[in-house]
């Protein structure tokens, strides 16, 4: 039974440890009473973006301020079908599966201070509105899920009315569904998840990233971009920036695949956020010393940080191999305290930046973070 698992959950590795205390060891003191959800009520700690404005959840509008500990890229389901065999042979899932597996996972973060959980699962890739819906009503978290289309991975999930509509049609798509919500759910996106594959960008990912500019100058939806290496994400800026979109609404998904860190640098102080969104047990070190290197050149509140865990896979018995979303809260922040880190400067990448990235705002060429 899942109310089984649920209290198996809830009384394994934290029974007979008190959960401050837990969390003063995990954090250190100074990082507990923020992971413990004290900081919900410094809002004015969270900057402009944050004061008055608001994010669009698969529950409905919430106030940035209350999105407290934030995972900024995670995945509850995907399926990689190309789009034309889902488009006639959907694999087929069981929700009640899914949410029995993916729902003692997010109430594990939550008992470790998460308070809300990005799904940038794209359009055509899993993307199941009704589904994170469940999920955030059981698990307590706010869930943010996307509008788009996503052409990496070598174009497979790409609907073919992609090539054929022009960028200012694509774009009335996403922004249709931000007005009514997704395939008649009446759920809204909370950002754009749009896909590139790396290089320079081709004629379709051109037409997305100006229909990107076009739909975030017309709902104020950011636009996060599944990108990698700098030479896409910088022609994605300089098309944002012809169109009028400052880089505020941009975030460069998967930066940590670029290897040159002055091109975080660059993206950074042009006003990009930039995600370094695969952290895992075997990743610590890297991701540790891109986001010192950040801090160290005064742009930690350009920085947002996540695993790109998860991933019930349709298709695979019982939904593959899940990769849990604890390893930022048990190992990633421990490793940045080790290296100096204060817990405002903790606060800044898990609570600050997600709050200023996701909130709903137009932001026009005239911006300045």
């Amino acid at each position: 039974m899942l109310s089984d698992s649920i209290d198996q959950l809830r009384n394994s590795s934290l029974r007979g440890l008190h959960r401050r205390r837990f969390i003063q060891t995990v954090f250190g003191a100074g990082a507990a009473a923020f992971l413990a959800g004290r900081f919900a009520n410094a809002g004015a700690s969270q900057g402009k973006a944050a004061a008055g404005q608001r994010v669009m959840t698969a529950r409905g509008w919430i106030s940035a301020r209350d999105m407290g500990v934030t995972l900024a890229h995670e995945h509850a389901l995907a399926n990689f079908q190309p789009y034309q065999e889902w488009a006639s042979r959907p694999l087929a899932y069981d929700r009640d599966e899914v949410v029995k597996v993916v729902l003692p996972h997010l109430l594990r973060v939550h008992a470790l201070g998460c308070r809300t959980f990005v799904d940038a699962t794209a359009a055509y890739l899993g993307r199941d509105p009704v589904l994170l819906r469940r999920l955030s009503e059981k698990s307590g978290l706010h869930v943010l899920t996307v509008t788009g289309n996503y052409a990496a991975d070598d174009y497979k999930h790409l609907p073919p009315w992609v090539y054929t509509l022009s960028a200012e049609a694509l774009a009335q798509r996403w922004i249709d569904e931000w007005t009514g919500g997704i395939d008649g759910t009446g759920i809204r996106p909370g950002f754009i998840k749009l896909g590139f594959n790396g290089g320079s960008l081709s004629e379709v990912e051109q037409k997305l990233i100006h229909a990107g500019a076009i739909a975030h100058l017309k709902t104020g939806l950011t636009i996060g971009a599944h990108t990698g290496p700098a030479v896409s994400a910088f022609e994605q800026l300089t098309v944002l920036e012809k169109e009028g979109v400052h880089p505020s609404a941009w975030i460069w998904i998967h930066a940590q695949n670029e290897k040159d860190p002055a091109r975080h640098i660059e993206a950074a102080r042009r006003g990009a956020w930039v995600e370094f969104d695969g952290i895992g047990p075997e990743t610590l070190t890297l991701h540790v010393t891109l986001v010192t290197r950040m801090r160290d050149e005064g742009l930690l509140d350009h920085v947002l940080i996540s695993q790109d865990a998860g991933w019930y896979r349709v298709g695979r018995p019982g939904g593959g191999t899940f990769r849990s979303y604890e390893t930022v809260f048990t190992e990633f922040v421990p490793a940045l305290r080790a290296k100096g880190f204060s817990a405002s400067e903790i606060e800044t990448l898990l609570v600050r930046n997600p709050a200023k990235a996701f909130a709903i705002s137009i932001r026009g060429a005239a911006e300045r973070g």
